[in-house]
């Protein structure tokens, strides 16, 4: 029975790559990779000439089959576009399938985005939520967001260049003054890594069109505690933030806390009436 390697790949800059990366997918028997046009041109650069299988999020579950097939008789690569497999890439499930059906499964570590930028923030001293990509909106965005901002700690987001500033708006409105970090093209040419409020820096990405890879990190709240659980008030103040009535707020904290709904519909009047004071 072969193995299934999980190989990080770079994530910009071809230096990246380890030699180790190298040498499993010039020696593996078959690469599945997300898009065999992107990982072509990489191994391709490398002299490797190892075949590959398309493996991508619209073709998992018809792929499990032929690839697990592969393993038995030899070894297969895992790889992505950019970074490590598994991580708001395509890569779970195989790895899941794989390792249902007995096959050893070894990490070949290396690039990460999500790594890359907690290492640059200054931000995370402790524990903190990956989100990856958010829904683009709706109750299950308010949900995680709402999740996320009561824990406590800190958060990393992925966001598509199209969608930063608005979400950024967002960000602001459930955070509120938390420190949070941008960075764009992370080891690429036109790398940007900027740091402030989540306001400033929407209003600093709203002036110019932005392009690239894009890794969201916010700080943790200031008064963060290790023994932090999901905190309803600070939960139903981050719903008031996001414009949810009453009655919304009532049913979504309900479903996360578990407290009575109508205990947390007073909640949200009384928070909702302390900011109408204060604006």
């Amino acid at each position: 029975m072969g193995t299934l390697f999980v190989v990080a790949t770079p994530i910009g800059n071809l230096e990246d790559i380890s030699a180790r990366a190298l040498r499993v997918l010039a020696e593996v028997d078959l690469i599945a990779a997300e898009d065999t046009r992107h990982t072509g041109r990489l191994l391709r650069h490398f002299g490797i000439t190892t075949p590959m299988r398309s493996y991508h999020a619209h073709n998992a579950k018809s792929r499990h089959e032929t690839l697990l097939l592969a393993l038995t008789a030899g070894d297969v690569a895992l790889v992505t576009d950019a970074g490590t497999p598994g991580i708001s890439d395509p890569g779970q499930e195989l790895v899941d399938v794989a390792m249902e059906a007995g096959y050893a499964i070894t990490p070949v570590p290396g690039p990460s985005s999500l790594i890359a930028a907690v290492s640059i923030s200054g931000l995370v001293p402790g524990p903190f939520l990956m989100l990856g990509f958010l829904p683009r909106r709706g109750p299950e965005r308010r949900r995680i967001l709402g999740r996320a901002q009561a824990a406590g700690v800190a958060v990393v987001i992925f966001e598509a260049p199209s969608r930063l500033v608005a979400t950024l708006l967002d960000l602001a409105l459930i955070f509120a003054e938390r420190r949070a970090l941008v960075a764009r093209e992370l080891t690429k040419l036109h790398e940007e890594v900027r740091r402030d409020t989540l306001s400033a820096l929407a209003s600093h990405f709203e002036r110019d069109v932005v392009r690239g890879e894009l890794v969201i990190v916010i700080g943790p709240a200031a008064e963060w505690d290790p023994k932090h659980g999901v905190d309803a008030r600070t939960l139903v103040t981050g719903f008031v933030r996001q414009g949810m009535r009453p009655s919304e707020i009532a049913r979504e904290a309900a479903a996360i806390t578990g407290l009575p709904r109508d205990e947390l519909y007073e909640m949200a009047r009384t928070v909702r009436q302390e900011q109408d004071r204060n604006a």
